[in-house]
């Protein structure tokens, strides 16, 4: 059962809280994540991999980061996948996706700018 909040500091902190997980979801940002979460995407893994995008975020106090979903990408045999967009358009889309790779693609490619090569299916054209 929730803790009663019995102090003006206790919703305070509870309103930052909130604010953080709605500011992942659809606050302004430098990258955006999108991870499908249809039926295949789900069966292959995708809520592990977007549980673990967004508790990376969390953990490294990321503020330029919106996570978001869809639904079906057309992308079965590579599932889970995420497309990883940042504030000037460029996409990459990544493939086989674990809890562990998408701590490595928010580390790698969001913290030092450097795309994860060996998890890229797709890459915008040069």
């Amino acid at each position: 059962m929730a803790e009663k909040v019995r102090t003006l500091d206790q919703l305070r902190k509870i309103r930052e809280q909130a604010k953080k997980k709605m500011d992942i979801r659809e606050g302004e940002y430098d990258y955006r994540i999108v991870v499908p979460m249809g039926t295949s995407g789900i069966a292959a893994g995708a809520r592990e991999v977007l549980k673990a995008f967004l508790d990376a975020i969390e953990e490294h106090d990321l503020h330029n980061v919106v996570v978001t979903q869809t639904g079906f990408m057309g992308s079965d045999p590579i599932q889970p996948v995420a497309l990883v967009e940042d504030r000037e358009g460029r996409k990459v889309m990544y493939c086989n996706l674990t809890a562990e790779k998408a701590k490595e693609i928010i580390e790698s490619h969001i913290i030092r700018g450097e795309t994860v090569k060996e998890y890229v299916v797709s890459t915008p054209l040069e």
